[in-house]
């Protein structure tokens, strides 16, 4: 793949900046699978570093037994050296320790890097490392290194990868300039491709390299079948079926008209604490996404929500659209993507796009009169954010919280064009992904 297409990911620039930092602790890069973890450190080392070297603790078992002998860095640099047949130099070289959640003394080594040889760059990826640590008896390095995390694709990567001229004008756009209508309906096109194809690397390389969407959906498949051989790896044969169950639920919770997560739409009579280990292995695993309720528009927004009350969004928008089995001829369809299930799309859409801006939302209710989609903090502001799926709209939660809570500004994200005004932000789906910029 990566000899082939050149995917824009815009964590590179974060890693570029983790390079130089003055403190810098060894990385790691988190994710779900088949993200591109991998391809990113690759490139990362390859754009920014004079060579870099690959080990992977899944794969190599001499390189596992070499962490199970040592923890000294120095010692570890010059025994991958020699394995690998490549130098590792101080500041020259990126040390990628792939799969590394299947090693505690590769986890553990870190914090010696850390203290003793902070010169070596070291990066790691691991899939599954939320949930490995979850394990009883796991250990791990506490504040010795430094976090970060691999979404899918955005929308703005989508293009930067797809269609270059209509990424730089989606990255320089001002608030103050409506879209001209040429310009907004190309968008809308595009937008309903991405909500077919997805993020997922491989998905995206299918539809560049061939424009074949049969292709797009046997990858996508593909994916959803080989999520599930997971759920064995770090579960019990108990918890590992009602992971199953939970994730199997995924399309009745999303296709529902009140998303709220429902233990019932699970197993008829179930009950929260036989499944909340199954959603929270979903959630470390970066297979679906929680936002919790609150009704309390107060900072921290996080001191007031409610664990009990949620939802959960899948984690890729092409993953979500084949788990609903629509057609990809819906393409064609004016609007159709955006308004099947309830919105559901768009609101999927919207909250991927917050977390790869970094923000960790709430989504709010008032009793069973008013709910807006998400809520979020900003430089000491909530921020609601209601998200409709046409342009046609009709913001009664939304007026209803701005009279409730009189924010500093509020988001409406739609198909409308975008206009700033009087405390309101109409933002189009299609700039998402400039809301934190806009605001």
């Amino acid at each position: 793949m990566e000899e082939i297409i050149e995917l824009k990911r815009d964590l590179l620039n974060e890693m570029i900046r983790w390079k130089t930092k003055r403190k810098r602790k060894p990385l790691m890069l988190q994710g779900a699978r088949q993200v591109g973890k991998t391809w990113l450190l690759k490139k990362f080392g390859a754009t920014c570093f004079d060579n870099y070297v690959v080990v992977n603790i899944d794969k190599d078992v001499t390189i596992r037994e070499l962490f199970e002998k040592t923890k000294e860095p120095h010692r570890l640099v010059e025994q991958i050296s020699l394995i690998k047949g490549q130098p590792v130099l101080p500041e020259k070289t990126l040390l990628i320790i792939d799969e590394i959640q299947d090693s505690d003394e590769a986890l553990n080594s870190l914090k010696y890097f850390k203290e003793d040889a902070p010169e070596y760059a070291v990066a790691c990826a691991g899939s599954l490392l939320g949930v490995a640590m979850k394990k009883k008896g796991r250990s791990f390095p506490v504040g010795m290194v430094d976090f970060m995390t691999l979404y899918p694709l955005g929308f703005s990567e989508f293009l930067d990868s797809y269609d270059q001229r209509l990424a730089r004008i989606v990255r320089d756009w001002k608030v103050e300039d409506s879209l001209p209508e040429i310009l907004r309906q190309e968008l809308n096109e595009k937008l309903k491709l991405y909500m077919v194809v997805g993020g997922m690397p491989e998905a995206v390389v299918d539809w560049i390299e061939t424009r074949d969407l049969r292709e797009v959906d046997e990858t996508l498949s593909d994916i959803l079948r080989a999520y599930p051989l997971d759920f064995s790896k770090y579960a019990t044969p108990a918890e590992m079926i009602r992971i199953q169950q939970v994730w199997d639920s995924m399309q009745r919770q999303l296709a529902k008209d009140n998303k709220k997560f429902k233990y019932s739409e699970v197993q008829k009579g179930a009950r929260a604490r036989e499944y909340e280990v199954a959603v929270d292995w979903l959630c470390r695993a970066g297979l679906v996404h929680k936002v919790n309720n609150t009704e309390t528009a107060r900072l921290p927004l996080d001191a007031y929500k409610d664990e009990s009350i949620f939802k959960l969004y899948l984690n890729d928008m092409g993953l979500l659209r084949r788990m609903f089995h629509l057609d990809p001829a819906t393409i064609s369809q004016e609007n159709s993507l955006f308004t099947e299930f309830k919105g559901v799309m768009s609101e999927n859409y919207a909250l991927l796009s917050l977390l790869r801006q970094g923000h960790n939302p709430l989504y709010w209710s008032s009793g069973n009169q008013a709910e807006i989609e998400f809520l979020l903090e900003y430089k000491n502001n909530i921020v609601p954010v209601e998200v409709k799926s046409k342009e046609s709209i009709q913001a009664k939660s939304l007026s209803e919280y701005r009279k409730k809570n009189n924010p500093a500004i509020a988001v409406r994200m739609s198909l409308r064009n975008i206009q700033k005004r009087d405390g309101l932000l109409d933002l189009p789906l299609t700039l998402a992904d400039r809301m934190t910029d806009f605001l």
